[in-house]
């Protein structure tokens, strides 16, 4: 019974987990060329070890760009 209780504890608290993390992920603000670029002073550059277009510099250094 215990073993029964464990698991199906696990897949609801794994469940929930999972539901959470896209929230999670959308609530953070995305970082635009134009953002990047005009508000935050930098510049917007390829990185061909990520294969993501990055923003290099100013305010938002480091950022992917969405």
């Amino acid at each position: 019974m215990r073993t029964r209780l464990l698991g199906f504890t696990a897949a609801v608290i794994l469940a929930v987990l999972g539901v959470m993390s896209p929230a999670a992920q959308a609530a953070v603000p995305a970082v635009d060329a134009h953002t990047c670029t005009d508000v935050g002073k930098g510049s917007v550059e390829y990185n061909s070890a990520t294969g993501l277009w990055t923003c290099i510099g100013g305010k938002y250094d480091g950022e992917p760009i969405d």
